[in-house]
């Protein structure tokens, strides 16, 4: 077999010529992945700021608009892990543009709304086309990229479209609800059609078939849905109540089955051996607690501006954009700091700033200006570009190449997990008898235990590709 470094070069070129005609494909490949997962996530960060319009125009309360906010969060964690073994399954391409179609046809549902639980049905469809998105972005890259080197650079490039995405939600959001809270779900309409016309450019991914695990799966749609359900319902009913104390009995007894379904059928929809690996298991628990502070900060600060500082929805937006921008600013470089440090260093610091933000945020008085607040949720920001791109770096190189539309699913369903839980938990605190003040700060302080004990466990992530 011919080796890459031995293929013919053309002069003044310091690449193998198939490598080069490669290129134009990867770079479409990349684009169209980057692209898919800015629009997933510019719908989890440009709904925070519209949920008052929301709420104004169709009614509800606090927990109406968490389910808003978790209605998409849920679906798209309760997919992910079948998301992923679809994406193996029958290729991460075919999986991705029908994902990407089904997230731009809800989010068209979405903005026809016409009342409160039609707009959470959509919500949840939504999630459906963004957990299958989701892996097989992640997919797409990895099979486009096959060096590693190039591959981690194209993995921080796939992160920045996430980045750049939460830094525009916030602000756009509110620019786009002062003609209509309507917009931020139709302004996805063209972002998706542009993704796929640049998928259509990319190569057939490989697969691998196998027969679906649909015990796995409906387990654990009845665990996180049941998780999430009875904490956002416990904010309304208190942890006593009977469908709460009954959702959160359903979701121990589905996780228990799912795990017991994982062990014993013959494709599991994530195999148990995916977490010998201590650096994939480590990984996912970085996943969760990232996205506890990443999402469950802006959802509780969104409602802290207007309702508290009384602020517009775009003046909410502006608020959280030296957050975003600095850390979209930071995300092209991730990559390189990841090279010269190596992984662990940004990962650990990343979670120690987010943790030192939430901490600082925490003592302030309430009549603490909402500039200031705003400079106090930059280290939060930076997190994202320190923590997440040499984590999923990390994770790609611990697993198998065919295995990764799965891994990727198990990754992004914790951090999923880890959006929701936030905005359920947080949103049931500051809705408490006790007052929106101290469930904020409970809040914050909870975001705070769950970032440093990540960054505890962080050192102890493998950097040496191992051997599948």
């Amino acid at each position: 077999m011919t080796s890459t470094a031995s293929l013919p070069r053309s002069p003044g070129q310091g690449t193998p010529v198939a490598e080069r005609h490669a290129e134009p494909h990867a770079k479409a490949t990349l684009a169209a992945a980057v692209l898919g997962f800015f629009v997933i996530t510019l719908d989890a960060t440009i709904v925070n700021v519209a949920l008052p319009s929301i709420r104004d125009a169709l009614g509800g309360g606090i927990t109406g608009l968490q389910w808003v906010v978790d209605g998409y969060t849920l679906m798209f964690a309760a997919l992910l892990l079948s998301a992923g073994a679809l994406s193996d399954r029958i290729g991460a391409r075919k999986a991705f543009a029908a994902g990407l179609t089904v997230f731009v046809m809800a989010s068209l549902a979405c903005g026809l709304g016409p009342s409160l639980p039609m707009l959470i049905a959509a919500r949840v469809m939504q999630g459906i086309g963004a957990a299958i998105t989701m892996p097989t972005s992640m997919a797409l890259v990895r099979h486009a990229y096959p060096d590693p080197a190039r591959r981690a650079r194209a993995v921080g490039v796939w992160a920045m479209g996430g980045a750049l995405a939460a830094a525009a939600g916030p602000v756009l959001g509110g620019v786009l609800s002062l003609a209509s809270w309507r917009m931020i779900f139709f302004i996805n309409l063209p972002v998706g059609i542009i993704t796929l016309l640049l998928l259509s450019r990319a190569p057939h991914s490989p697969t691998r078939p196998a027969p679906f695990d649909w015990i796995g799966q409906i387990t654990g749609i009845l665990a996180m849905g049941g998780l999430t359900f009875g904490a956002i319902e416990a904010g309304q009913d208190g942890f006593t109540s009977p469908r709460v104390l009954g959702a959160l009995g359903l979701a121990v007894v589905a996780f228990a089955a799912f795990l017991a379904a994982q062990a014993r059928v013959a494709h599991p929809m994530v195999p148990l051996s995916l977490f010998r690996s201590r650096t994939v298991v480590i990984a996912t628990g970085i996943g969760f607690a990232f996205m506890v502070g990443f999402y469950g900060l802006p959802f509780v600060f969104s409602l802290d501006f207007q309702q508290q500082h009384g602020l517009s929805a775009l003046g909410a937006g502006i608020a959280f954009l030296p957050m975003m921008v600095l850390s979209a600013c930071l995300t092209p470089f991730s990559s390189r700091i990841a090279e010269r440090t190596g992984p662990r260093v940004p990962v650990v610091t990343g979670l120690v700033l987010m943790a030192a933000g939430a901490l600082a945020l925490a003592l302030v008085p309430a009549s603490f200006p909402v500039w200031a607040s705003a400079l106090l949720l930059i280290p939060v920001g930076l997190a994202g570009p320190l923590v997440m791109p040499p984590t999923t770096a990390l994770l790609l190189e611990h697993v198998p190449a065919e295995r990764t539309g799965t891994a990727s699913g198990v990754f992004n369903t914790s951090r999923q997990i880890g959006g929701a839980l936030a905005v359920a938990v947080f949103g049931a605190l500051i809705s408490a008898p006790a007052g929106f003040r101290h469930g904020l700060r409970i809040s914050l302080v909870l975001a705070a235990v769950v970032g440093l004990a990540a960054a505890v466990a962080a050192p102890r992530m493998a950097t040496a590709r191992r051997t599948p």
